[in-house]
This record gives structure tokens, C-alpha cells and sequence, in this order.
């Protein structure tokens, strides 16, 4: 198996998303054995040194068009490619010698993916169309409007659809490369290599990544987001779409129609999320029975947050609360069946 692991940069670009990653793999070289061990680099997408955003100054050891990627071809493409971001990736183009080199490059190795917003280079080299993705939270609805094609889910650390893996911002770049490291040579070796980083041992992908609660995309004096503070405040209650439309003062019809094009979600998924989205809160804030926590904000039983939960994080409830909250001697005994 190709155990190389490329980053692929650019000016810049930022430095932890570079240096996160790396020493992961390099770190667990440290446990692996000669003929496991990874083999690190960096692709430039510009000849010679490349600055970060703070100023740190890369070099990397190829240049994208030295590696020739076509099918066929024998070539040294990375068995794992990662696109590091930056603060201003979302604005920039690239030569479309780039964008072409990360399609072959893309279906040349074994896992391609992203740090952070450098999702927007596979977004503009058509990479994402179709795919579930996740990225920087303050660019999730940019990342969205560039590729409507994709899936953007802004609540997760990362995510995987087949081959291709994206993360969340910075930092989050960590919790992919122990999730692959994990899936190359198990569980064990990634928690030691966390250790040694003195990182959380790999986040389930689940926990939000900025606030805790469900920030409202309408504009502020619409009556979207009057029913979304409507909503925000009386999780508890029957939020039908009936009750909602009322709350507008509109048709059920039109104001079923506008929210979606508003808030870019039905009605029916604003609630979830701010239902979701509230007992995240409760469950990395306070030791209460997960039962207290369903019924707090606004599901029928603990069984329906836990179905909510496992679709929408990929984690139960109880294993949320294990990886980001309070003390486990104070959790109701309930829990260990949700």
C-alpha cells in the first residue's frame, strides 16, 4: 500500500493546517515499523518558497507539474493528497493547469481530501459535486453557494464519501489525520499517537464547531428569522409547520416556500437542527439524565434524539456527552441503553 502522505500549498496558506496533519503521520512513525511508516511531503502550486499567513516560510519538495498524474502514467502521486487552506482561499483562482492536475491527481490515489477551506480548490476543480463535505464554519455557506451540487455539512469535524475526506477549520485537520490513521493501522495507534500531541484522542465528528446554538441565516428583521427566534425559544413545543406559518402570518404554502429560500432549510429541518443543536448544549454542559435532555428540547422520547443524533453526527448521544461533556459518575444509569 502507498504510504505517502502530500500536502498540496499554496501562498498563504495556513501553517497549521500544514504542520496539524504532518505531525500526526510523523509521529506515528514513531510506532510503526520501517516498511508501515508514511512518507511525508509537499507539493507546491507556485516554484520555490511559499509564505504562510504568519509569515512561516515552506518548502516544498515538488512542484504540481512535476508529478504527472495521468492514467497510466508511472507516476509517484501521493497515496494520500490533502489540500491545506488559508484565510483568503475562497476569493482566489488558480491556473486551470491546477484545477486539471487535481482531478487526475484525485483519482490516482488511494484518498484525496482537504484541510479546512482548502475544499474550495477541489470545489473548483469540480471534485465535490455530489459529495458530502464539511469545511471552516465561517465559509460553509460560500463553500455551498460555489458548489450547490455538494452536500456542505457545517456541523461535523470531518467527513468521509468514499475517497474523499474534508474537515472542518484548522485544528480539525488533527481529528482527520487520526481518523485515517486509525483506519490504516487501528485504534490503538492513534490514541498513542494523541498522547504524544496531547490532543483529544480523534473527536467523533459530531461536535459543533463554533456556537452552540443554531444561528439564524435570514436577515434579522425578515419574518424568517422571527419564526427561527420563534423556534430558538419554545423548543419544547408543538413547532408544526401550521404553528410556524401562523407565527409569519403567512399560508402554510407560502411560508413553507420562503423559508426555504431564506434559511436554506425547510422549516422541519431548522427545528431539528435548533432541537439538536440545544441538547448538544445540555449534554456538554450538564451530567442530567439523557431522558431530561429529550424532553428539555423539544423531542418525543430519548429514542427519537438518539435516531436524530446518529443521523445527523454519525454519534449517539451518549457517546457525544462521553467525548465533550460533564462527569460520567454523575450520568443516569439510563443512558447506557441510548
Amino acid at each position: 500500500m502507498n504510504r505517502s502522505v502530500a500536502i498540496l500549498v499554496f501562498p498563504g496558506v495556513q501553517a497549521l493546517d500544514v504542520s496539524g496533519p504532518l505531525d500526526v503521520f510523523a509521529e506515528a512513525n514513531r510506532f510503526l515499523l520501517p516498511g508501515d511508516r508514511y512518507q511525508l511531503g509537499l507539493i507546491g502550486t507556485e516554484r520555490g518558497p511559499v509564505a504562510c499567513s504568519n509569515g512561516m516560510v515552506l518548502h516544498p519538495q515538488r512542484h504540481f507539474a512535476d508529478i504527472d498524474a495521468s492514467a497510466g502514467a508511472d507516476t509517484d502521486v501521493p497515496g494520500l493528497l490533502l489540500v491545506a487552506g488559508g484565510p483568503t482561499l475562497p476569493e482566489r483562482a488558480f491556473p486551470a493547469a491546477l484545477y486539471a492536475w487535481l482531478r487526475q491527481a484525485s483519482q490516482r490515489a488511494a484518498r484525496f481530501g482537504s484541510i479546512c477551506n482548502g475544499a474550495f480548490l477541489l470545489a473548483g476543480a469540480g471534485l465535490l459535486d455530489g459529495r458530502t463535505v464539511t469545511t471552516h464554519w465561517n465559509d460553509v455557506a460560500a463553500l455551498a453557494a460555489r458548489c450547490p451540487a455538494a452536500r456542505v455539512e457545517a456541523d461535523r469535524i470531518y467527513a468521509q464519501d468514499g475517497s474523499l475526506y474534508t474537515s472542518a477549520g484548522v485544528t480539525a485537520g488533527i481529528d482527520l489525520s487520526l481518523y485515517l490513521l486509525a483506519q490504516d493501522h487501528g485504534e490503538e495507534v492513534a490514541l498513542d499517537v494523541a498522547k504524544r500531541l496531547v490532543v483529544f484522542i480523534r473527536r467523533a465528528g459530531g461536535q459543533s464547531q463554533f456556537s452552540p446554538y443554531l444561528t439564524p441565516l435570514a436577515e434579522a428583521a425578515s419574518p424568517v428569522a422571527q419564526v427561527q427566534q420563534y423556534v430558538l425559544a419554545h423548543l419544547t413545543e408543538d413547532l408544526t409547520l401550521d404553528r410556524l406559518a401562523a407565527v409569519a402570518r403567512m399560508s402554510s404554502r407560502n411560508f413553507s416556500r420562503i423559508f426555504a429560500r431564506d434559511a436554506r432549510a425547510t422549516p422541519a429541518e431548522f427545528v431539528e437542527s435548533a432541537r439538536l443543536d440545544a441538547a448538544r448544549v445540555m449534554l456538554e454542559r450538564s451530567a442530567v439524565p439523557l431522558k431530561t435532555v429529550a424532553y428539555a428540547c423539544g423531542f418525543r422520547d430519548p429514542h427519537h434524539m438518539r435516531a436524530v443524533f446518529r443521523r445527523r453526527l454519525g454519534v449517539s448521544p451518549q457517546q457525544y456527552r462521553h467525548s465533550f461533556g460533564g462527569p460520567a459518575d454523575a450520568q443516569a444509569p439510563m443512558e447506557s441503553s441510548s
